[in-house]
């Protein structure tokens, strides 16, 4: 004999056949994990009122913003002198 068995293990003992076997089996589990949080968590509503939301969020911002260059000079002044 060539030194090959005449009876070979069953596939599911060879190593490699579990690897090739465990990248699409990673997917199909990511897959139904996924669609179950899909389905079981349910996306925020959008407030009716959004736009008017917006424009009050934008106009703090812009008050923060005026405010700006003081709050920077306030920091730069307190910062002291390296000798």
């Amino acid at each position: 004999m060539n030194g090959q068995d005449m009876n070979p293990a069953p596939w599911w003992q060879h190593g490699h056949v579990w690897l090739l076997i465990a990248g699409p089996a990673a997917v199909v589990v990511a897959g139904v994990l996924t669609a179950w949080i899909a389905v079981a968590k349910s996306d925020p509503v959008v407030d009716a009122d959004y736009y008017r939301r917006g424009i009050e969020i934008n106009k703090q911002l812009a008050a923060e913003r005026a405010l700006l260059p003081a709050v920077q000079g306030r920091n730069h002044a307190a910062t002291p002198v390296k000798p």
